[in-house]
Parts: C-alpha cells; structure tokens; sequence
C-alpha cells in the first residue's frame, strides 16, 4: 500500500492524499482520492496512527487525521469488491461493506467474501405467476450463501413476507395468498415486476435478491394480442375472454393458443362504398364462432365522424361475414372519400380482431369533382360519370337522363366540353423561346395525347411536357421562337385529336407578352478569387420567362433572386485565377449579351489584430489591418469555442483597415470560470475565403467580465449634491500581457453620462449637476447592468427669496380671512330665502321618488312572467365550429388566412409546398416547437399581440393532433409555473394574464373542447341570458347615440332623467310575404326610427340567425295610412326639429303614429318627399348619422363612457336623441335640477337585476355543476385540474387559495368570462352596446365569485359589486363545491384522454388550411431565424436531431424564388 500526496502538481491546488494499491512489484493500482486538507499544498511527511487505522496529512496550517479506508460508502457486493481497496470486503449476512475484522463470525466459510466471485447469486423457478395463482411452491436456489440454519424469510417487496424451508442451497417459498397479490393498473401493461428478497433471520436483514414477475391475463380483450403475450395466456373463443387456466374455457374447441387459430377478419380489396346507396359489404375472415343459445349474433359496427352506426350482419360461414343491405352518409364536401373505422362485433360487445385494419371508404362523386375533367379522372372503381343535364358529377344510376347524357371514363362519351384556363404562370417571356408556361384551369384532357400538339401562346406552338402535366388541371409547355412581329396573344388550347369544334376549345381572358430582357450593369465588379461575392446585376424585363443562368465567362455564377430590373447571384471560386471575365446572362433560350466584366481580385490578407483581446461577453473594439479588405461586402469576425461558433460585425474603413466588434465566447454563464479562456478557434468570415477562418498566428484571448455590487442592500443610494458616485466591483480592467487593458466604460445617471476613473475594483464617477432620482446604468462592451438608483437630495438652508415667499403668502392670507367674513355677512341673509325654495323642490322630489319605486316593483312583477315564457321554444342559432373557433382565436378578423388556400406564385408553389412540409414536420417535433416558442418568447420584438398569434396558429396547425398539442401545452404550462415560482411572483398571478404563448394556448384548448358542452349543455342559458337582457332593456327607452337605457345593470349606462313615454302596437306587413297575416310588434312612441325597424326585423326573424336576416339599413319603414296613403319614415329629414345647434332626431310621436298603426318595411328609397333634400340642412348630415349608428351599434366602440355627440362637419349641429350630452353646458335649468340627485334611479338597478337574477343563476349552476341536466363534465376540465394538482404537489403548494385561484384563472377566467362578454363568438347574434355593458357586469360578477379573496363594501364601491354583493357568497360556495366535486372525480387515465383527443382531433380534421397556418407561423421564423438556430444549435436533444440544419433546408425553400 502506498498513500502519495498531489503538491508538486503543476496547478498548486494540491490538497489531496490519493490511496494506490502495488500488486507485486510491477503494477500500481489508484483506487480513491480523499480531500484531507482545505487549501494549500500537502506537506511530504505523513504518519500512520499506532493502530494503522488512520493516516496524519499536515499543510502549512492545517494538521488532518483521515482514515485509510471508508468500506462503508460502498452499498452493494459488486460496488464493495470492484472498488479494488484492500481493506474492504462484503459481509454477507449484514448485507454490508466491512473491514473483516468488524464482521461478525468471519472466519466461517462464505460468511465474509472478498472477490467479487464470492458474491451472493440467487435464481427462483418458476419466475413468473399469474396473479390469480395464490399460494404456489417457488424454489430459490442461492450460491455462495454460507450455513443457514437459523432460518430466513421470504419477502415480496412490501406485499408480503413468509418463512422459507431451506435444503442444502435450494430454499423452498409460498407466492402471496390472495389478499396480499399486488394489484395490477391495466395502464402499466399485462406485468408488474417485484424484487424477492431473501432475508436472514440471524441478522433481520435481506442479503440477496432477484426478479420476480405477476402477469395478468385478463388485462388482454382481444384474440391476438392474448395469444401473443409471453406468458401462460389462453383465449377462450366462446366467452370472449384471456385467462392463464385453459381448463376454465367452455368448450374444448373455443381454447385458442396460436394467432392463427384467433376469430379475425382478413385484409380485404378496398371497400368503396357510394354515400345515400343501399349495399351490403362483404368480408373475408377465418374462424368465426358459432354464437351459442342465448348468445346475440353479428353487427358491423362503423364509427362515421364520431358517430357510431350498428348495421345487422350475417355469418355465412367461419370464413366470412356480411354487413346488411344500409345507407350510409357522411357530413360536408371537402373529402371526396372518407376512411371508416370497420369493427365487426357479436353478441353485443365481442369484437372480431381487424388486424389487416380494414377501413370502408365511403365517397361522394360530386365532393371536390366540381368539373367534368375532375370527376372523369376520379378512380374508375368508384363509378363516377359527368351527368350534363345536371352538370354535376354523379353515379350512373342517379342521372336521371338517357345514355347519351352522360360522360364516363372510358367510355364512348369521355370526352368533357369546354376546358376553361384560370391561370397563367409567367406572362412575359423572351422571343427566343424555351419558356415553361404553366396553365391551370378545367377539363384541360383526361389523357396527355389529347392536348400533345394543341398548345398555342400567343399564336406561337407551345410544346406539353409530359411531367408538367396534371390531368384536367394543368398542362406545362416549352414555347418556341416568336417571329419579330409578334408582341402578344392570348393562350389557346384545343383538347382531342384532329380538328378543333368550338366547345374543345379554351382561350385565357389574359394575354403573354414577348419581351426583350436587355442588362446594363453588375455591381460590385471586383470580388476575391475564392468567391462568395453576391453580384447585383441591373437592366430591363429581367423577371420575365422561367429558368435564369448566369456565367462568368465558363462558370456559373449561382441564381439567387430576381425582379423586373435587377437579379442577384452569388460566384464561384475562379478556376482561372486572378483577372477579368466576362458575364453573360441566359433568360431560357435568349442569350443577354453586354461588355460586363467582373474582376477576380487576390483574396484579403490580416496581418494585424490589435489589440488581442476581449472579455467573454465581446462587443470591444478590434482594429484589423490587412490587404484587399474593401472588396469584402459584409465582412464578419467569428470565435469558436466547444463547437459553438459566434459572430460579430466589422466595419471596413480602407483596403487595408477594418474596424470589428469582437464576438463573444460561446460559453454558458452558469459556469463562467475567473481565468482567461483562448477560444479553439479565432478568425474572420470574408465572403468564402476559406484561409481566413481561424487564424493560425492570433493569440487572441478572452478575460473574463467585468462584475458589478449593488450600490446599496436596498438598491438605492443617498447623496448630497456634487459628491462622486462609486461604482465597486472586479475584473474592471483586464490584466493583459502589455499591462492592464483599458476598456471603454459608459455610466450614466439617469440620462447624463459622468466622468470617470478607473481602478481594478472600483469606478469613480463625477456625478453631474443633479437632483433627485435617478437610475444608474453601466455599459461596458456587451454587457448593460443598473446597480441600483441614487437620491440625490440638497440640505441647504431657505434661501432670501423663499423667506420673502413666506412672508408675502401671509399677508395674503390675513387678507382673504377679512374678505371672507364680509361676504358671509352678506351670504347669510339670502341663503335664508333659498332655504324655502329648496324646501319646496325637495317635496316635490319626495314625491317622484316614491312613484318612481312603486313603479319599478310593479314592473318587476310582471316582467318576470313575461320573459320566462317569451323565451321558451325559441332555436337557438349556433355558430359553426369554425366560425367559433376563429372567433376566439383570432378575434376581429373576418377572412383570416387559415381558412384560405395557400397563396403563392406558381413557379413558387412547390418549392414552398416543400418547405412547409418540412416545416410541419418540424412543428410535429416537440423538441423542435418547444423551442421554438421558448426563443420567440425570449425575443424583446415580440409583442402579446405576437404571443397570442402564435399560440393560435400552432393550434390551428395542431387541431389534427391534439394528444400532441396537450403535451407541448402541459410542457409550456410546467416551465411557465416554474419560472413564475423561480421569479419569486405571487403564486396566485399565474395565468392571471395572457402574457405568454402558453396561456393563449390554454385559452385556445378549452376553446376547442368545450365547443360540444357549450352546444349541449352550457349554450342554453347563456342564450337565455342574452336575450332577457335584450328584451329587458327594450322595454324601456334606449338612447340611440348615447346607448344610455332606462333599465340597465350598467350605472355607466343608466338614463338618469324622467322619460315618459308610452308602449304601442304597431301591425307590421311580412316584407317577404305581403299576404301573410300582419304581425304585432310592441314599440315604445319615443323610439327613433332606425330602432323600429330593428324591433320589427327581431320580431319578423325571431328564429334565424342574424347574419341571414335583412339588414335594418337597406330598409326604410313604410306607415300605410287610410285610403291607400303612405309615408316613408326616417331618422332625419326636413321636418326634423332644430334647436340652436342641437338636432333632435324623429322618433314615433314626432310624426304622431297612433296605436295600432300599419307598418311595412320596403327596400331603401333613393328619393322620397320628405327625404332631406333641401339646402338647408347638410346633405352629409344623413349618410354620416347612418354611420354613426352602425358605429354606434358595435360595443367596442361604445366602451367609451362619453356620448357619441359629434358636431355635423358642416353646420356644426349637434345631434340628440333622449339625453343631450351632460358636459354640454346649454341645459335647461329643469334638467339640472334633475341630475342633481339622478341616484334615486339607481333602485332601477336593482328592480332590471331581480328580472334577470333567474337568467344569471340558471347560466352559473350550469357551469358549476359537475352533471347538470345529464350531461357528464367535460374531460378536459377534470384533466387539466388534475394537472394543475400535480403541479402543486410537485412544488409543494398545499395552500388551498392558491390551487382554487390556479383553477380560476385557467378555465372560468380564461374561458368562461370570454364567453359570457362575448355571445357573439357562439352564437350568430347582433350584441349592442348596451347588451354588451350589462354582460360585463355579469362577467365582473362571475370573476367576483371566482376570486377566494373578501370583498369588503360599503358606499363608495362601484354599484356593480353593490349590486350582487348578497348572491356571491352564495356563488362562490358553489364554486368551492365544484372545485371540490371534481377533485373527487376518478382520474382520466392518458389513454382515455388520448382516445378522447383523437376523437375530437377526427372530427374537425379538415377545419383549417394547415398549409395556410404553417405559411403564417413560417413568418416569425423569417424574423428570428438566427435566434432560433442559435437555440436549436445549444439544445443537446435538438441537435443530435439535427434540427437546425433541417430549419435551415425549411428556410431555404422558403426563400428560393423558382
């Protein structure tokens, strides 16, 4: 044994004894390094204690005792002999590392081992059960176990233990009875492994182990995965059933032990099977059972877009199966087939195994086949012929007209009539020829020959190319040569041999044109002989024809992109050396020839890097001189540093000076080490001159950055005016070879920059002449920190002219005191005579008071009865998925690009195809869209407004996928609650805001899977809510320009004035049905004309869907009086009152309507005798009050709580309907007197809430009930709280107001809330602005009752909190019950979830234009791809996936141009 020290080491950090084993004389063995002392070297003498237990280690200052083994770090046999000490060995019955001299009974045969040979091995036979055999005999046999006759144990884990029997080594052992077998979670697979411990009743402890298995048959429900599992397993045929006991089958003929002896259908032709026909399918099989009595017979079972269809079917034999004669039928046009799942099931629930997966395709002749062309090449086993009577696309049997009405496929008739072009790619092209044109359009031939010879563009042959050609699509042509007389002509093409008939021949509407391309000039035209130049070459009609070469002379230089007077491209390493060529440009077959020459130059040398060094963050000046610098166009320096490589800019300031800001070094700050670092490499990117890269004579070497302390513990510094401001630190100046290095420091306070003054650990800064606070900000190459602030505060004493402040200030104020006492002498005479008058005015107020509460509960009384049955057996119109869905995913855009097809060029279409491809499959890589979204998160550009983009995007991209999509969302989640937990945020802030990707995300997933619950369950009462709201606040008058309405839960929205007005009948006409009976519709006679016409169109169209109704604005309302008179009605014309400067807009009684009048709504007038047409009034005044009222009628604009009263452009006339707006001062005295104590009418609040209190209880007990009318809880909600549990747990968050609060935040204030402000996102409703006001105070109120906080009230609160302060008590215990109530529930298993997911997923599968999405996601790459390859490129997952390298492929489709 030897023991040496490690202080003559090279590096003085020697403070480690290593132990070394000499095995005879030729070998040392290092088995262990000990930290004996806490810094400096070792000293060389070392001692042993007297008992060689323990060795002496002394340093300059330090004296150690250390013992010269630790056998008990070692836990297991083979880590305690493989270790290679000496000292230890295994002690076999304590199950523990040992000097042999401390285990008990050693010297006994195989009770201490001390060669890894020796250690205890153990086998069991048999090794596997199942877990319905209890008790069963199991045979341990152990090697290299010494005597043990005091007995031992058998352990199963912590299942159970039992005494075991020993025989010499064999030892005898029971499985567990049938209480203690382990129970196995059908998730986990068919097994469940548990360790068998044998344990020594001697010691009391387990000294050998092995692996035992408990299998579960029955966990199997089908043939073939039962038969194939590796254990013991049956299939019971007749009982549909796996079991490890064959004995327990019923009949001898049903046990199955092979695959091929498993009931299954066989792989079958493709089933095509026409929607809306009657047809039986037929299916091969082998082994089908018999069904037994009382055993039901056979069904096909088909699940079409989520719905399942039972089709009676009949055994014919063990070998096939036929599903009955039945219809099927499948929703929407935009799959022209579609794949059925196809179960073949018997008595009941016994499912046939599928394993060849048949699928029945369903299809639709006339989806996605809107052309002859397109149904004609449709497969030919579909049967689908061109049905012309109808011109649709068809089978045969359903066209209705003789043969000869019909095209088919091979047939006699297969040739469809007029082809039609749509589209020509390009329209420009060069006489010469050899352009490919691309023409898309209709019926363009079934078959290439048709159309091989009958190409013309521009009266010139256009020759079809076989790989172009699309049938019926779109045929590719070479064109000829043009003669010079020919400038343009439109595209002709004729389908079919011979001559031409008119109705084979289309003509395009656009026109070709041959132009002659010309270039002038190429820019720069010198570059270095190893290439890498990028060449701007200009002229004329360059972006015309299809294919573009450029040669410098006889190389080529690569395309890059083009358009009409430029194209650039990039050159190539000369094969001709130094010297001049000459350029030459092909356009197809037109050769561009002018003098252009370009000059290959010597490539750029560096001679001289000064100075030659940084600090790890980089961004210091580097000056750089050289030779031929200046031909460079974006020269870059590059440091590369463990395989990561960055980059920096250099500036050229002559062809032999540039000036660089170094790159930083690539190293993680987490492990920044206080040495100098030298990168691995060190050099310069000059276009590709490769000699350049890393330099071989640099010694360029990295410091490291300097560190800043905080100012102060709090952050903040006091400071008197003018005394300096010190800055402490380290590594301020880096201790470089020619002296310390001077760095350029920037500090500024506040917005002045200070003098400074360097020291190694300090920066004294001259503050600059100022006071208060002020931030303090440091900057040193590319690093920015703020220390803290400084209070920069003067204590000096008043000054002259602030005494003589003071002293005026009083004087003055002895002044007002006198002034006041006389005019409150004075005062007090008159206020005794203004007492009286108030006297007066406040009985008269008492008394309108009184009236206007008895009304309020009179109305109460009956509105209640009114609304509740008005509002029964009215449809409800609900959007469809995906007008819901882009609703709330992108709110405010109408035609959103998602739902489009993909736009682009069509030289361009396949190449983005490509890239997009590819990009989708990066996107469905979740290490790659993790990362994604991490770096665009990371980046300052990109706005909330980009945040929730995203995440709306990648979900309508992952709409197909939402298994996938719900784990890159429980990722996102996960690091989103880390990070809010790491940043010390208040745990209860999460998802309070949409501020990150993955809280947009979260809205959208609930969006998505709640759709059914909210159309089930959840859609009822909202729409309920609405329109008693509606119907409440109309019964009441409602100011048109200002949205103020005398019922109303908003107190912004409430008229504060006494109205009186009167409720009519009025009769209206049906203006789509004139001799339908008329009718009867309640207005009120101060309702302006525009609102007439709304309450009519609400009462003609109760049941249809807003967007289908007509529009109020093409309408004028019609009052039909006796003896055949009529009089059009509008909200301004000449008889329209004017008052000073304020309009007042007709209502009913303005032109005297009686009850019971006869309305009609007839198309919009373009003059009618009281229109405004003379020149008095503005003829703008009209249309623009138009628009204000659609301005009006959208809520967003009306959030503004300022009435909309804009003064008319022209007359400057002010236009008011109930209320003139109150900042106008101009009010009759009267009206103030009104608003003086307007309160009082805040008791109507309370009378609209007890109208509507029903609505709102009905809307909240349906979503927070866990089963409410029978509807079960939706999953998604149990499996996203369960998740949120999870991740308490795992943070140990046990605070039961921070899980309810996480729960609230993610689904009643992310979802719910959303929906109930906004209907119009589920149903296809008109919301007005004073509809809008009062959901948002049910929204507030949800919130209320969704928050765990007290709300403490009283008179100052806002009235809506008022308002239902006594119901949220109430409210939130429901709240608390559902949250609890869930908890409750079972767990969804991931495979019930993902099966659920995949249903969802299956039908909305074609909602959105993935290519479209990816096109717009695409868009955020192209603005942070260095970002996001620099990420992708520090991953380790991502880049041993290579997906930087695939982005850039992706990103270079992208951008190729043809």
């Amino acid at each position: 044994m030897s023991f040496s020290d490690t202080a003559q080491k090279a590096m003085m950090h020697g403070k480690n004894p290593k132990a070394i084993r000499v095995d005879g004389s030729s070998r040392a063995l290092q088995y262990e390094t000990v930290q004996a002392v806490e810094n400096g070297p070792i000293l060389r003498d070392m001692a042993f204690s007297s008992s060689h237990h323990y060795l002496y280690v002394m340093s300059e200052t330090q004296l150690t005792r250390v013992p010269v083994e630790a056998c008990g770090q070692y836990s297991t046999c083979s880590e305690c002999l493989g270790s290679g000490d000496p000292h230890c060995g295994w002690c076999v019955l304590h199950n523990m590392c040992t000097r042999k001299e401390k285990c008990e009974r050693s010297s006994e045969p195989r009770r201490f081992a001390s060669d890894i040979k020796q250690c205890v091995r153990l086998s069991v036979h048999p090794n596997n059960i199942s877990v319905s055999q209890f008790s069963v005999t199991l045979v341990l046999e152990a090697h290299n176990v010494p005597e043990l006759s005091a007995g031992v144990n058998c352990t199963f884990e912590d299942l159970a233990e039992m005494n075991g029997l020993v025989e010499g080594n064999r030892i005898k052992c029971y499985s567990p009875a049938e209480k203690e077998m382990p129970r196995i979670i059908v998730d986990k697979g068919d097994h469940q492994i548990v360790q068998l411990y044998l344990k020594s009743k001697e010691t009391g402890l387990a000294f050998a182990n092995t692996s035992f298995v408990f299998y579960n048959c029955s966990v199997h429900k089908s043939c073939l995965s039962c038969v194939s599992s590796p254990y013991q397993c049956h299939w019971c045929k007749y009982r549909h059933d796996c079991t490890h006991d064959p004995r327990t089958c019923s009949f001898q003929e049903g046990r199955v032990r092979k695959p091929e002896g498993c009931p299954q259908l066989l792989p079958a032709d493709r089933i095509l099977v026409p929607v809306n026909v009657v047809k039986p399918i037929t299916l091969p099989a082998k082994n089908l059972p018999q069904p037994q009595s009382g055993q039901r017979g056979y069904e096909c079972l088909l699940t079409i877009q989520g719905n399942e269809h039972r089709v009676p079917a009949l055994r014919f034999n063990s070998s096939s199966v036929q599903c009955q004669n039945t219809s099927y039928f499948y929703d929407g046009m935009e799959m022209s087939s579609l794949p059925v799942e196809l179960t073949v099931i018997w008595n009941g629930d016994f499912s046939i195994d599928n394993p060849a997966y048949n699928k029945v395709h369903l299809y639709k002749c006339d989806a996605q086949r809107g052309s002859c062309g397109l149904c004609l090449k449709a497969d030919p086993l579909f049967g689908c012929v061109w049905c012309k009577g109808e011109n649709r696309c068809t089978l045969k049997q359903h066209c209705p007209h003789p043969e000869n009405q019909w095209l088919e496929h091979n047939g006699i008739n297969s040739k469809c009539t007029h082809p039609r072009i749509t589209q020509i790619t390009p329209l420009r092209g060069p006489r010469e020829g050899g352009t490919l044109v691309t023409i898309r359009g209709e019926n363009l031939g079934l078959d290439f020959r048709e159309i091989q010879d009958n190409v013309k563009v521009a009266e010139v042959d256009c020759t079809p190319i076989l790989e172009g050609y699309i049938p019926a699509e779109q045929i590719v042509c070479e064109m000829g040569k043009a003669e010079k007389s020919q400038y343009t002509g439109n595209v002709q093409v004729c389908v079919g041999d011979g001559e031409c008939r008119p109705e084979f021949m289309a003509k395009s509407s656009k026109y070709y044109y041959f132009v002659i391309p010309r270039i002038i000039n190429l820019k720069p035209s010198r570059g270095p002989v190893s290439g890498g130049t990028v060449v701007n070459i200009t002229g004329s009609h360059l972006d015309a024809g299809s294919n573009v070469s450029i040669m410098f002379k006889d190389q080529p230089c690569t395309y890059l992109r083009r358009g009409g007077q430029w194209l650039t491209c990039r050159t190539h390493a000369s094969l001709h050396g130094y010297g001049n060529v000459s350029v030459s440009v092909s356009i197809d077959r037109a050769h561009l020839q002018k003098d252009l020459r370009f000059e290959y130059v010597e490539d750029p040398t560096i001679t001289k890097i000064e100075p030659e060094w940084s600090i790890y963050s980089g961004h210091t000046p580097v000056t750089v001189t050289g030779t031929n610098l200046d031909i460079i166009q974006t020269p870059l320096v590059r440091a590369k540093y463990n395989s990561h490589e960055t980059l920096n800019l250099c500036q050229v300031l002559s062809p032999t000076s540039m000036l660089c800001q170094a790159p930083e070094l690539p190293i993680s700050l987490a492990r920044q080490q206080e040495v100098p670092e030298r990168p691995d490499e060190f050099g310069f990117k000059l276009d590709d001159v490769q000699a350049l890269m890393a330099l071989n004579n640099t010694n360029f070497i990295y410091y490291p950055n300097p560190e800043f302390e905080l100012l102060s513990v709090s952050g903040v510094l006091e400071l008197k005016p003018g005394s300096p401001i010190i800055l402490k630190g380290r590594n301020f100046l880096p201790p470089t070879n020619s002296g310390n290095g001077k760095l350029n420091y920037t500090v500024l306070i506040g917005e002045k920059p200070c003098m400074l003054t360097v020291s190694e650990t300090q920066l004294l800064c001259e503050s600059p002449n100022l006071t208060g606070r002020h931030k303090v900000l440091a900057r040193v190459g590319g690093i920015e920190f703020s220390p803290g602030v400084v209070h920069i505060t003067s204590d000096s004493p008043l000054s002259s002219t602030a005494i003589i402040g003071i002293a005026a200030a009083g004087a003055l104020l002895i002044l007002f005191i006198v002034v006041v006492l006389i005019a409150y002498k004075r005062k007090s005479r008159e206020s005794d005579l203004t007492l009286k008058r108030l006297q007066m005015q406040m009985d008269n107020l008492e008394s309108r008071v009184a009236l206007e509460c008895k009304e309020a509960f009179a109305e109460l009384q009956t509105d209640i009865h009114e609304l509740t049955s008005d509002l029964d057996g009215a449809g409800i119109p609900f959007l469809d998925y995906r007008t819901y869905t882009m609703r709330v995913l992108f709110p405010g855009i109408e035609e959103h690009p998602v739902l489009r097809d993909l736009e682009v060029p069509g030289y361009r279409q396949e190449q983005v195809e490509k890239g997009l491809k590819l990009f989708g499959q990066l996107i469905n890589n979740k290490v790659f869209l993790l990362c994604f979204i991490r770096t665009l998160e990371a980046q300052r550009g990109f706005s909330m407004r980009d945040r929730g983009n995203v995440a709306s995007l990648i979900m309508t991209v992952l709409q197909s996928k939402l298994e996938y999509a719900t784990d890159v969302l429980k990722h996102l989640l996960s690091d989103l609650i880390d990070r809010n937990l790491e940043s010390k945020n208040h745990p209860k802030l999460l998802l309070r805001r949409t501020e990150s990707v993955a809280e947009k995300m979260l809205t959208n997933w609930f969006t998505f899977l709640l759709y059914k619950f909210l159309k089930e369950c959840a859609g009822e009462p909202l729409f309920s809510l609405f329109c008693a709201i509606k119907q409440q606040m109309e019964k009441g008058p409602i100011d048109s320009i200002t949205g103020e309405a005398r019922y109303s839960l908003s107190e912004d929205k409430l008229i504060r004035q006494q109205i009186d007005y009167k409720t009519l009948v009025v009769n209206c006409i049906h203006p789509e049905n004139e001799k339908s009976p008329e009718i009867q519709v309640k207005v009120l006679n101060c309702d302006t004309i525009s609102q007439v016409k709304e309450k009519i169109l609400d009462a003609i169209y109760k049941n249809v869907p807003h967007s289908h109704r007509l529009k109020a604005s093409d309408m004028d309302l019609e009052w039909r009086q006796g003896r055949g008179q009529r009089m059009i009605l509008q909200d301004e014309d000449v008889t329209t009152k004017i008052e000073g400067d304020w309009k007042r807009l007709n209502m009913l009684y303005h032109y005297q309507v009686p009850d019971n009048a006869v309305m009609a709504l007839v198309p919009k007038q373009v003059t009618a005798y009281n229109s405004v047409n003379n020149s008095t009034v503005s003829r703008t005044s009209a249309s623009k009050y138009e628009n204000m009222i659609k301005y009006t009628g959208s809520p967003d604009s009306l959030r503004s709580r300022t009435p909309m009263i804009t003064p008319d452009l022209e007359s400057g006339v002010k236009v008011w309907h109930l209320v003139k707006n109150h900042e106008h001062g101009d009010q009759k005295e009267g009206d103030r007197g009104s608003k003086m104590v307007s309160e009082i009418y805040l008791t109507r609040l309370l009378a609209t809430k007890g109208t509507l209190q029903k609505f709102v209880d009905d809307l909240f007990e349906t979503i927070f009930s866990t089963a409410h009318r029978g509807s079960a809880l939706p999953l998604a909600i149990k499996y996203m709280f369960d998740f949120l549990d999870e991740q308490a747990d795992k943070h140990n968050i046990h605070d039961p107001h921070v899980r309810h609060t996480w729960k609230s935040n993610c689904l009643p204030l992310r979802f719910w809330v959303n929906v109930i402000k906004n209907p119009q996102f589920v149903f296809d409703i008109h919301k007005s602005s004073i509809t809008d006001a009062c959901l948002s105070v049910v929204a507030q109120t949800f919130m209320d009752s969704c928050s765990t906080s007290e709300h403490r009230l009283g008179k100052d609160s806002p009235s809506n909190k008022l308002l239902y302060a006594k119901d949220i008590p109430s409210y939130k215990s429901w709240v608390e019950r559902y949250y609890s109530d869930i908890s409750k529930m079972q767990a969804i298993s991931d495979q019930d979830m993902n099966a659920y997911l995949a249903e969802q997923s299956r039908m909305h599968m074609n909602e959105f234009n993935s290519m479209s999405s990816l096109s717009e996601i695409y868009s955020y790459v192209g603005k942070y791809t260095e970002e996001i390859v620099c990420s992708l490129e520090q991953d380790d997952a991502a880049r041993k996936q290579r997906l930087a390298f695939k982005l850039e492929q992706v990103v270079a489709f992208m951008s190729l141009e043809s």
